[in-house]
């Protein structure tokens, strides 16, 4: 019988603007094994959000308790208002279930994530250039020029991060960036560390 293999924690980080909300969209949609991770938050549920789908909604106390029981991956303190966090309990859930789990967070969430996780994989979407991450800021049309600029400064010193990501997707065409994400995760299930069990069994086998 083949073993049912454990899922990926995809790690997606990036730029504002630069599309990684988009690529984890169309990932998603055409490979229905991969999810997204849901946050935790204290943050009252907004119009439309359903707790569970868009996040878990939790009391400072609920969270709070979360905390001392090791249940993040990692979280913050918003302004000092709200808190954020990535539930350990339900990634591993996902990942013991065979899904791909996508956590779309910054770049010290995402290193966070890996000194809590070291299985999970990296990857950090990036523009075909700063130029044209500029232009796909201005032409969102939803931030003033201060907005933007503030932005812009924050993309500059996220890019330095990629030297610390395991893969590095250029989204100049939201396809090609969907097809690189789906080899990333056929590259990551043949590695040789994740099919200790299964090479075991053949070397056993082996008479």
């Amino acid at each position: 019988m083949q073993h049912k293999k454990q899922g990926l924690l995809l790690v997606v980080s990036g730029p504002a603007g630069v599309g990684k909300g988009t690529i984890d969209s169309a990932l998603i949609a055409r490979n229905p094994s991969i999810k997204m991770s849901v946050s935790a938050t204290t943050r009252k549920p907004r119009p439309g959000e359903v707790d569970g789908v868009h996040y878990f909604f939790k009391t400072e106390e609920e969270f709070r308790r979360m905390i001392d029981e090791d249940d993040f991956l990692e979280y913050m303190h918003v302004f000092h208002q709200n808190f954020y966090g990535t539930p350990r309990s339900f990634v591993e859930k996902e990942l013991n279930e065979g899904h791909h789990v996508i956590l779309e967070i910054d770049v010290q969430g995402a290193f966070k994530v890996k000194e809590a996780f070291p299985e999970a994989v990296l990857i950090f979407i990036a523009p075909p250039s700063m130029e044209i991450l500029k232009e796909r800021l201005i032409g969102r049309g939803t931030e003033t020029p201060e907005d933007i600029e503030r932005r812009f400064a924050t993309a500059s010193s996220e890019v330095i991060a990629m030297n610390h990501y395991d893969y590095v997707v250029i989204n100049e065409q939201i396809e090609i960036g969907v097809s690189q994400m789906e080899s990333i995760i056929t590259a990551e299930l043949c590695r040789v560390a994740r099919n200790k069990k299964m090479i075991a069994n053949l070397i056993g086998g082996n008479d």
